[in-house]
């Protein structure tokens, strides 16, 4: 889908994304003590290898991912690899070799090192000089999202050629879940568009503004390097980007819009887990399969709970 088309017929203006990929993981620790979160495989494919497909997928030629320290394997997974490609050509496995050889061209991706973990904001603000004065995309490197359709940032950005302002994406969660999200207050303006009026981190269900959340996609104008340079570090001494966001709707219209998809949060073992489920069951070449044996994973257990409890 390269070469993404706006709604209006035209390319879209929006060539550039950032992937903030310099967390520490310490969710998935040991498992992320010597390989980054960003490179947990989803069935066959590490989670960053969605979020750059599906850049590539929404029209984005030139993509920047900010690392850190142990990050490395990142770098490695984009980059030619000819001694493998020699050897997968010596034993005919083609389909291999294409894929490999996709990985590094799919788009030019650059890369720039945050020296310290000082929030997601700061990762953002070492783009300004790659950005140069165009508007962007930033997608979070561990957050998957799955469409049928129209990838979700592609949908972000149809919005923003619409509207001319910057575009958060947002899902909708349950209200017993909004203390774990920044929750937007806004006024809705067309069919899943919102014009937003605060941001607010992590409400008690009893006092969140709504139940749309920040969904981890955003279409970014470089205004916002001037709000993230204004903003002081918060808790713990990061700085974040919801609150620069939170400056600038104050000034500028900033809109949400809630993008038709499901996000894939790899954050946390208990989504990790859902998440590595949903997408091998999508497989067409293990999807049948999967199911079956899932099926009967299920069945047996609750089976043997019947057969004893009727001989009892």
């Amino acid at each position: 889908m390269r070469g993404f088309q706006t709604g209006r017929g035209g390319m879209s203006m929006v060539k550039k994304a950032v992937i903030p990929a310099a967390g520490r993981g310490t969710r998935f620790l040991p498992a992320t003590k010597a390989q980054p979160k960003e490179m947990l495989p989803i069935v066959d494919k590490p989670a960053i290898q969605y979020v750059v497909e599906e850049a590539v997928a929404s029209g984005i030629t030139d993509i920047l991912i900010i690392t850190g320290r142990e990050k490395r394997s990142i770098e490695d997974h984009f980059d030619r690899h000819p001694e493998l490609e020699s050897c997968l050509e010596k034993n005919d496995q083609d389909f291999l070799l294409r894929d490999l050889r996709h990985l590094s061209e799919m788009a030019r991706i650059h890369y720039v090192r945050q020296p310290e973990q000082k929030g997601l904001g700061d990762a953002v603000r070492h783009a300004a000089c790659h950005v140069d004065g165009e508007p962007f995309a930033v997608l979070l490197g561990d957050c998957v999202v799955h469409t049928e359709g129209i990838p979700a940032l592609a949908q972000l950005i149809q919005v923003y050629e619409a509207r001319g302002g910057p575009v958060i994406g947002l899902e909708r969660v349950a209200r017993e879940k909004t203390s774990r999200y920044g929750i937007m207050a806004g006024t809705r303006v067309a069919p899943r568009t919102f014009l937003l009026k605060n941001l607010v981190e992590k409400p008690l269900p009893q006092e969140a503004p709504s139940c749309y959340a920040v969904g981890g996609r955003y279409v970014l104008t470089p205004d916002i390097f001037e709000y993230l340079e204004k903003t002081p570090p918060g808790r713990l001494g990061e700085i974040q980007l919801t609150d620069a966001l939170r400056r600038q709707l104050r000034e500028r219209a900033v809109f949400g819009y809630q993008y038709e998809g499901i996000r894939y949060d790899i954050g946390n073992r208990l989504d990790y887990l859902i998440t590595q489920v949903e997408f091998g069951l999508r497989r067409e070449d293990l999807g049948k399969d999967f199911r079956a044996w899932l099926k009967r994973r299920i069945e047996t257990p609750a089976r043997r709970r019947r057969e004893r409890s009727e001989s009892s």
